[in-house]
């Protein structure tokens, strides 16, 4: 609970410490199987701290997304995201500014929580690692928000030459960070600092991670107008050190210095160019063939698939966030690929998402962190928005073995390719590595967070099924590849085969194709193909829509299971008004998109050739029934 409500504290101080107000959270959440015990405990305190920070801080949680694997049983991955909004001359660097200027810590009294805890995630887990756990901070939500008033009020006065936020290792490597930006040295005196426990050493002091905590440069002569409108807001500061000309970062305490190292030790790390191997696990799971797995009812498999955790629905969790905070969102969770806010006081609207298929970067680490990439744009796509920019964080195993190496640099090159192609740059990001328990590392899980931009938010787009007559089409090859699948995961129990392949070129174009289709107002609705297929994204808008579909238009002698279950990249699912069919033609013909009319939207079953006829009713206890009953919960979806 508390990790993962701290979790969120922090990186909301990334955003406010820089001038933004922070307008948005996401998460990206990975557990082991909901079937033991300890995992349905870690996932319930987990959404519960999450729920709770944001909640209490007043910043909406409006996407996510959250992933269950055996690999995560003894590593759960928790990684947050939160998105501000700052004019562009208004944004505050990490920085000491001129020799002399006066440090201030602000915000909450400083304990031993947290000491050694960047170190602790640093290490692998084994049996004797629960005795080595640092104590776990202690978030206080209505601390931070007053935090983050003050600072948006005194960050722009002209007395402030930076701020940074008190994360890993507290004040050791904030102080450190900021002056080595400045190309400075600076002082830190612990006695000065104000400890909420007796008997701390100036060691416990310097890597305490207590929580609500920043750092405020200002020039000296005027900490007391800087303290005076912490003051105002009720939180307590104090000046603990100052800037210095030798680039050096000592610390005293009193009259007594107790360290004294060059600053450029502490943040010019070495770079590690080791030496990766490919995992000898990949030939063996590439040579599954998915047609050997038994034939099954499509009726049963997509019910089947519906049910599974990492395809349900997920509003057992996001019932627990308050997505209408600050009252700008526009697509609330499980209404469209991407969460949507509006821009007050502006024509326009954001899109914000957090994507990553683990299982695909754990078959082929390159192919996986490119689909990672170019299914964040998709979604936001999906909405009617232009991918402006991403953000990662990097999570794997022990990246001292060979294989693990392998696994971070290939998901990297395979980032790398798909940003640049797709013309998306890549603005921040970070890392959690050594995510192993007893040798077993997690998946490789390269967690992308995108932002985009919708011109007019009256033109933003849902996944919904909305009207009755409505033309369905899949935008993009019809597709076919079950490999790495969910279908297969489900069916066969293990992540097996080949993952789908991606050609970045045709993503493009579709992607600049659905972009077209939203903005001529001729797409209603769009959804992107993604776990569990088409078969799986056609009922998902039926769910959400409340409306069916008559699908008669997929080639009859294809393997069903290939082109129902199948997770090819690079489409979308999309309805029209039945008199625009033609023009969705006419612009995706530019685009060298192919298009294929599925059916219409029609009744209260979703009815797919001679395959599946189901009712809306018996698919959405299913879908949205799943979360619930694995937690025992009881089950208030409808049955039918």
């Amino acid at each position: 609970f508390q990790g993962a409500a701290t979790g969120v504290g922090g990186i909301v101080r990334d955003i406010f410490t820089m001038g933004a107000r922070p307008v948005a959270l996401l998460n990206s959440l990975r557990f082991g199987p909901l079937s033991l015990a300890r995992n349905r405990y870690l996932f319930s305190r987990v959404v519960a701290g999450i729920g709770y920070y944001g909640n209490c801080l007043g910043v909406p949680t409006v996407g996510g997304e959250v992933w269950f694997d055996p690999s995560y049983t003894g590593n759960p991955l928790v990684n947050a995201m939160c998105v501000g909004l700052v004019a562009s001359d208004g944004l505050v660097r990490a920085q000491t500014g001129d020799v002399g200027n006066v440090l201030l810590l602000v915000g909450a009294d400083t304990g031993r929580d947290g000491i050694l805890g960047a170190s602790f995630a640093s290490a692998e887990l084994d049996s004797a690692s629960e005795e080595r756990r640092p104590a776990v901070q202690v978030g206080n939500p209505y601390l931070e928000k007053l935090l983050i008033e003050a600072t948006l009020e005194i960050i722009n006065q002209p007395y402030v030459a930076g701020v940074q936020d008190l994360g890993a290792a507290g004040l050791t490597s904030s102080v450190a960070e900021a002056a080595a930006r400045s190309g400075r040295g600076a002082e830190i005196d612990v006695s000065k600092v104000t400890r909420r426990e007796l008997g701390m050493t100036p060691y416990d002091v310097m890597l305490s991670e207590s929580q609500e905590r920043m750092l405020v440069v200002v020039k000296a002569g005027f900490e007391a107008e800087a303290r005076r409108v912490f003051q105002r807001w009720d939180l307590h500061s104090d000046v603990v050190g100052r800037v210095t000309d030798d680039g050096y970062f000592r610390v005293r305490d009193g009259d007594e210095v107790v360290a004294e190292v060059p600053v450029e030790l502490l943040t010019e790390a070495p770079t590690y160019t080791r030496e990766g191997v490919r995992p000898a696990y990949l030939d063996e799971l590439h040579a599954f063939d998915p047609a050997s797995l038994p034939v099954i009812d499509p009726n049963e498999a997509l019910l089947a698939l519906l049910a599974s955790p990492n395809v349900a629905s997920k509003e057992w969790v996001y019932r627990q966030y308050d997505h209408m905070n600050l009252t700008s969102t526009l697509v609330e969770p499980g209404q469209g690929d991407a969460a949507v806010l509006r821009l007050k006081g502006h024509a326009g609207a954001i899109a914000l998402t957090t994507d990553c298929n683990s299982r695909y970067c754990y078959l082929e680490p390159r192919r996986g962190g490119a689909i990672a990439v170019a299914e964040a744009a998709r979604n936001l796509v999906c909405t009617g928005a232009r991918p402006l920019a991403l953000t990662n964080c990097l999570n794997f195993g022990n990246p001292e073995k060979p294989e693990v190496y392998y696994q971070l640099a290939e998901a990297i090159a395979g980032m790398s390719e798909a940003a640049t192609a797709l013309e998306i740059p890549v603005v921040s990001g970070n890392v959690s590595l050594y995510n192993e328990t007893e040798g077993q590392a997690v998946h490789p899980t390269p967690v992308v967070g995108m932002v985009g931009l919708i011109r007019d938010a009256k033109q933003h787009c849902g996944l919904a099924f909305g009207q009755e007559g409505d033309v369905i089409a899949l935008l993009g090859d019809l597709g076919g590849e079950l490999g790495g699948s969910e279908y297969v995961s489900v069916l066969g129990g293990a992540a097996a085969g080949v993952p789908p392949r991606l050609d970045l070129d045709a993503e493009r174009r579709l992607q600049r194709c659905v972009l077209a289709g939203i903005e001529a107002d001729v797409v209603r609705s769009a959804h992107d193909c993604a776990e569990g297929g088409l078969a799986v994204a056609l009922a998902e808008c039926a769910m959400v829509g409340g409306l069916g579909a008559r699908v008669d238009g997929l080639p009859v002698g294809e393997s069903p299971a290939a082109l129902l279950f199948g997770e090819s990249q690079s489409r979308v699912v999309v309805t029209v008004a039945a008199g625009d069919w033609e023009r969705l033609g006419e612009l995706a013909g530019p685009h060298g998109v192919a298009v294929t009319r599925l059916g219409v939207v029609e009744g209260l079953r979703l009815l797919v050739g001679n395959w599946i006829d189901l009712s809306i009713d018996r698919l959405t206890s299913a879908w949205r029934g799943a979360l619930p009953r694995l937690l025992g919960e009881s089950d208030h979806a409808r049955s039918a």
